[in-house]
């Protein structure tokens, strides 16, 4: 099998690859990727002898064309996906999210190449803190940010490009992912980053916004999944029932480091903060026979932390600039 990796350098795709190239020896792989901040060749240095690497633009048509006409499964997870900085300029979010997938789908239309497309539960809003529900294929698209917008934006046109065009496409939607080669402007990789320099951690608001977390290889083992089982034209929900909310994830990664678990701040909350995100991963597990290997989070937050404490020298060059941007909009509220 001939694969493309869009954004192959970025957290969740560059886990994508090194799983792939394990347990797959059979597939090659090309990943393409623009390299922007959150992109990195260093995720990709373990494989690198036994991956093509190309750097480009997932919007740029002619590169695109060329590549999928030479795959036989395009996997894409190119997105420009951090709320805050949606919030400061959107239109890096529109050109990648919304403008690159339309490339995709347009050269995977011309060559009949299998689409499989990677999202976010973002696009559905949130839920109440209180509310028993939980987000699921049929849940209405409700986005309150930029980059969700831009996501729910480019989930619309797969949908379409499948019904119109017969593309032979599968979705999938996945709650707050977390583990190796994650960029430590995200909220897990900062936190630990934090306590390993005896930083105190920083929450928004209360702390009490709940998001639904799962290991990315768990997320990375359900996408294989829906690739070789998933029915074309469906979209997949992707958890692994690790609803908490962020006071508790940060307490849990000051203990696990020896810390006190009371050492942190809360600063103003950001704009359009979501309350809460929840799973319901029923459809992938009974009709696919999914399930994941980190059934409670603390265990993948200690493997977590134990990758970015023997890491350093993968994520300490991003840290400064990243804690730099974070001073410019955040003010400490309650100690």
């Amino acid at each position: 099998m001939r694969l493309l990796v869009t954004g192959g350098a970025g957290f969740i795709g560059a886990n994508f690859v090194h799983r792939t190239v394990e347990d797959r020896p059979d597939v090659r792989v090309t990943v393409l990727d623009k390299l922007t901040y959150a992109g990195n060749r260093a995720s990709l240095q373990p494989v690198a002898d036994r991956i093509e690497f190309v750097h480009g633009d997932v919007a740029d048509a002619g590169l695109v064309d060329r590549l999928v006409a030479d795959s036989d499964l395009v996997v894409h997870f190119a997105a420009e996906s951090h709320n805050d900085n949606s919030l400061r300029d959107p239109s890096p979010f529109v050109h990648t999210n919304v403008v690159g997938t339309f490339t995709l789908l347009e050269a995977v239309r011309r060559h009949g190449v299998r689409y499989h497309h990677i999202s976010t539960d973002e696009v559905y809003g949130d839920l109440e803190l209180d509310d028993p529900a939980k987000f699921t294929e049929s849940t209405p698209y409700n986005p309150s940010s930029p980059y969700s917008s831009t996501k729910a934006g480019s989930d619309l046109l797969v949908r379409a490009w499948v019904r119109s065009f017969g593309v032979a496409a599968t979705l999938s939607n996945c709650s707050n992912n977390y583990g190796p080669y994650q960029h430590v402007e995200k909220f897990v990789p900062r936190q630990i980053t934090n306590v390993l320099d005896g930083v105190r951690p920083r929450l928004y608001g209360t702390g009490r916004n709940v998001r639904d977390w799962i290991h990315v290889d768990d997320h990375n083992s359900a996408v294989w999944t829906i690739i070789e089982k998933g029915e074309i034209g469906r979209t997949y929900l992707i958890g692994a029932d690790g609803e908490t909310d962020n006071r508790t994830v940060v307490e849990t990664v000051l203990e696990l480091c020896g810390r006190d678990p009371g050492e942190f701040d809360f600063v103003t909350d950001r704009p359009g903060h979501d309350l809460r995100y929840a799973i319901d991963s029923s459809r992938l597990r009974t009709e696919l026979g999914w399930e994941p290997r980190y059934r409670d989070l603390r265990s993948g937050l200690a493997a977590t932390v134990e990758w970015y404490r023997s890491n350093e020298d993968w994520w300490r060059p991003q840290k400064d600039a990243t804690e730099r941007a974070y001073a410019r909009t955040e003010t400490i509220v309650r100690p």
